[in-house]
């Protein structure tokens, strides 16, 4: 009996947020090596995650990654892959690879996942939603890098996507992306779920991955910070503890919360229900930026 009564209190305490977040958008980055899990609770975890959010009227859009799976293709095809801060330098035969992997192999599994779990979702391929610039980036001694086919998104297109919400339906979406010449570019998956987020001025951005969150010793999961306000992060960047593959999340996140996003959330997708948890309990389980 006591088990049950605990039951009805955890919904009880979830109340108050299903009340306050019914119909309003959340945009939630999949990613993370979670999704290549051998485990099939935990790669379907996620995705019941999302499919409660669309029954209890919380409007979901997922933007995913696949960082693992275009390496293996990337290998597999006898490309080498190189990463610079964070970013993967993408040839002209890597991004037509890339785009493959994202949008016609990992973009329809999460769909049909999601159909299967008794959720409603559409696919959509990031060229038909995104366009970019070719993205610029500096070196520590200020010279540009050509990090090749890799692009910075500029604009979303958001009809089809509200559309589809309209419906009831959790839009799917791969990051690749058209740029203004025409051609294929490989997006960072952080920035673009966090362009998607402004475009439909959604309440909450929730960024996935293998990590319990920002923690300042990499190495100590007791380490992570609950809390983190926009004016600490320049320090944290300075002081090493935000760096690598997290800067692109954070700076991202920064850029969401300034255009209108309420709160950022950081969550460990290997960690069962994380995303139930940090929206519809009051301790939640990761971290949350804020303005």
């Amino acid at each position: 009996m006591q088990a049950l009564i605990s039951k009805a209190s955890t919904l009880l305490e979830a109340l108050p947020y299903i009340q306050r977040f019914s119909h309003v958008t959340f945009v939630v980055k999949y990613g993370g090596s979670f999704m290549d899990s051998p485990d099939p609770a935990v790669r379907e975890g996620v995705a019941r995650d999302i499919v409660f959010l669309e029954a209890v009227e919380v409007d979901p859009v997922v933007v995913h990654g696949g960082g693992k799976a275009i390496t293996r293709a990337l290998e597999s095809a006898g490309l080498k892959t190189q990463f610079i801060q964070g970013q993967r330098v993408t040839d002209e035969a890597a991004v037509q690879i890339v785009d493959q992997v994202l949008s016609r192999e990992i973009n329809p599994e999460i769909v049909q996942t999601l159909r299967r779990l008794g959720g409603a979702a559409q696919g959509f391929a990031g060229p038909d939603i995104f366009r970019c610039r070719k993205a610029c980036m500096t070196g520590k001694d200020g010279e540009p890098i050509d990090l090749g086919f890799v692009g910075e998104v500029t604009h979303v297109d958001v009809e089809p996507l509200r559309e589809c919400i309209a419906r009831g339906c959790t839009p799917v979406i791969s990051p690749t992306a058209r740029g203004e010449d025409g051609r294929l570019y490989n997006c960072n998956a952080d920035v673009a779920a966090a362009m998607v987020a402004i475009a439909l001025q959604a309440r909450r951005l929730v960024f996935m991955s293998d990590v319990p969150g920002l923690l300042r010793n990499h190495r100590d999961p007791s380490t992570l910070i609950p809390h983190l306000a926009v004016t600490e992060v320049d320090a944290l960047k300075a002081a090493g503890i935000i760096d690598a593959g997290m800067i692109p999340k954070v700076d991202s996140a920064v850029t969401a919360l300034k255009a209108g996003v309420e709160k950022v959330q950081f969550v460990d997708g290997r960690l069962p229900h994380s995303v139930l948890l940090e929206i519809f309990t009051d301790a939640g389980v990761g971290t949350e930026l804020v303005l």
